[in-house]
């Protein structure tokens, strides 16, 4: 196998999870993110082999763009688009002139970025075997943060329209929506044992998730076993959602 998957947020949480599973699937994998020394970290646990880190800005239209040069570049066509980065923004103020930078601020985060990275690496795409898969939350279908909820739901919304148009040619695009996944950096200090409790009772399984739970949905997503699935919004959350 010589095929190409470019990921997100790969130096952390859900987005190590999927490069090591897909690296172990024997995908090269073209790690994103802000961070180059965790992007080489997660590089370091697959064992080695030809994997690009690509340090950048994903909200920066200039290094989404040299970041898609690179992928052409050095990568060539691309059979797995994964957008795991993403994350909440913090509200500066309490006027309306905080709550617009605070929604405009979380929209680049968790929207903009994606939809700007897929347009530019859509050439790249393998025709017939190209995959997008994008990364929303529990929290767009029940809150959690006014903004977070909001701009996850927004991606169910753009991924709809992306897999109309890619469609064509026989590329498919879903959404992944995790529920609590422990292990990684969402939460900061804000996880608590009795928060962790209270997530853990909500769901039916009796467990919180786990980044490999996610790799795992993802796998499959951009597998040739799912080229009839998209346009779907798959979610992992222990049944949480079903209390």
């Amino acid at each position: 196998m010589n095929e190409l998957a470019v990921i997100t947020g790969a130096g952390s949480g859900i987005g190590r999870a999927v490069a090591l599973r897909l690296a172990e699937q024997g995908y090269r994998v073209a790690g994103l993110g802000r961070r180059a020394e965790a992007l080489e970290a997660t590089v370091a646990l697959t064992g080695g082999r030809d994997h690009l880190t690509i340090p950048c800005d994903l909200t920066d239209p200039d290094d989404v763009v040299a970041a898609a040069g690179r992928i052409r570049d050095e990568g060539g066509e691309v059979d797995a688009l994964v957008h795991c980065a993403g994350g909440g923004a913090t509200r500066d103020g309490d006027d309306v002139n905080s709550l617009r930078a605070y929604l405009h601020t979380s929209f680049d985060i968790n929207v903009t970025s994606v939809a700007m990275l897929t347009e530019a690496v859509e050439p790249a795409l393998s025709d017939g075997r190209g995959r997008v898969v994008a990364t929303s939350s529990i929290a767009a279908f029940r809150g959690g943060g006014a903004a977070y909820a909001s701009t996850k739901a927004a991606l169910h919304g753009w991924a709809f329209d992306a897999a109309r148009r890619l469609g064509k040619r026989g590329i498919t695009v879903n959404v992944v929506a995790p529920g609590y996944i422990t292990d990684t950096e969402f939460f900061g200090d804000a996880m608590t044992p009795e928060r962790h409790s209270r997530l853990v009772d909500e769901t039916l399984v009796g467990r919180a998730g786990e980044p490999d739970d996610v790799a795992g949905l993802v796998e499959y997503l951009v597998s040739a076993d799912a080229r009839h699935v998209t346009a779907q919004v798959m979610q992992v959350n222990g049944g949480a959602l079903a209390r």
